[in-house]
Parts: C-alpha cells; structure tokens; sequence
C-alpha cells in the first residue's frame, strides 16, 4: 500500500498539514517519522521518508528545501529566576549566568554568551532539568521551550540571539506526485488550485440571439407593404360633402 512518510525535529508542529492531508488524499496515509535534528537530512537520503521538517543550516546536496519560517529565540529560566521579571532581554543580560549549551544545540552560535558549563548535556531535554535544578539556563527557539514546558519553568525572548528557521525538505529527483500535493498543503494552496495542470479551454461564447417572436415581427414589418391612391399620393378616404 502506498504510503506518504514525514520526518519531523522536535519542536517542529505539522498536525495541522497532516490534518489537511487526511481530508485531501484520504487513500494514502501519512506516516510521522520524529528524528533528531542532527538526522534529519540523513534520513531522507537513505529514502527513509519522503519528506522532513527540519532547522537550518541544511547541507542542500541533493535536496531541495522550502523555507516555511523562522522562531523567536527564547530563554528558558527558573520562574523565581531574576530574568522572568523581564518581558524581553538580551545575550549581554545572560553575561553572568550560566549558559548550558547541549550536544544537540539547534542554535549556531558565532560566540556562546553567558559563562560556559563545566560540561556539555547530552540532549536538550538534559539541559532542561539542569535549568529547573538551577544548574544554569539554556537558550532555545520557541518551539522546543513550549516542547519541554513545565510548570517550575519559564521564558523571555532574547532580542540578539541567532534564529532557528525550519524548512521542508526533499530529495531532488523525488518530486513525486504525492511531494507536489505535501508541498501544496504547506503552501496553503486550495483543493481547486491548477497549479502543475493545464488550463481548460475557453469555452466559445456564442452571439447572442433576438427571441423568435421578435424577429418574426420584425420581418413582418419590414415586408408590409405602403397603400397609396392612384394619383400617387398616400391612401385616404375623400370626405362627402
């Protein structure tokens, strides 16, 4: 049975194209695949799905990707945290603190703020308990903080972080029909779209005909004769004197 695999990294949302795919192309399932942002891009090129949500940077050999958008970066504290009285701060904020920077960061970061940790967690769900042990803090896009949310935890935007954008991707020379229905959903094109379809033919318009009943008259009309006298002029009856 033909199938429709998506890969997803976490903090990446694609129920609402997976709902729209079930009332669209009901005959085929779509399959969620989770995967680790770090493979991403290896999974599609092992043919292990046909499609993937993942973050940028993307190493695009061989694959085409669209970019869908990009997250507020965010910093997740404890809720007694000095920092969660603020609406929004910066990296310069972050100077004093420590800021844990896990094996699976999804930021590129040109220079890390903050003061470094004396090790590196191991997964960002790592990060998270030793921000709520009040080890340190940890800088993430939006998704993921909303992802490991929990009730001791907060966060605030940071102004000058780097950002994380997530694309839809695929291999090149998989541009299936089905990829082109995925694509279409994501791009919020409607059911009717002729995107990648022919146009029909105009139909020609025909010129327009005058009732029947109007022509016959009109015909009448035209062929009735003018009754004249014999002198020449037109007919009318002399009066008696």
């Amino acid at each position: 049975m033909t199938s429709f695999k998506l890969a997803y990294v976490p903090g990446a949302t694609p129920a609402k194209w997976v709902r729209t795919w079930g009332e669209r192309v009901p005959e085929v399932p779509l399959t969620l695949v989770p995967v680790a942002a770090a493979d991403a891009a290896g999974l599609l090129r092992a043919r292990e799905a046909d499609a993937a949500l993942l973050r940028s940077p993307i190493d695009r050999d061989g694959l085409h990707a669209i970019p869908l958008y990009t997250e507020t970066t965010v910093v997740v504290v404890p809720k007694d945290h000095l920092i969660a009285a603020a609406d929004e701060v910066s990296t310069g904020d972050l100077a004093d603190e420590v800021v844990l920077h896990p094996l699976d960061d999804a930021l590129e970061w040109p220079e890390l703020p903050g003061r470094a940790a004396v090790s590196r967690p191991e997964t960002t769900a790592d990060a998270i308990e030793l921000v709520a042990a009040g080890v340190g803090v940890l800088v993430v896009p939006q998704s993921i903080a909303r992802l490991h949310h929990r009730r001791d935890l907060t966060y605030r935007p940071v102004e000058d972080a780097p950002q994380s954008s997530v694309a839809l991707s695929w291999l090149e020379e998989e541009t299936t029909d089905l990829m082109e229905q995925f694509i279409g959903i994501v791009r919020g094109r409607t059911v009717n779209s002729t995107r990648g379809r022919s146009p029909e033919p105009a139909e020609r318009k025909r010129p327009e005909r005058k009732p029947a009943a109007a022509k016959a008259a009109n015909a009448v009309k035209a062929a009735k004769p003018v009754r004249r006298n014999a002198g020449g002029g037109a007919g009318k009856r002399r009066r008696r004197a």
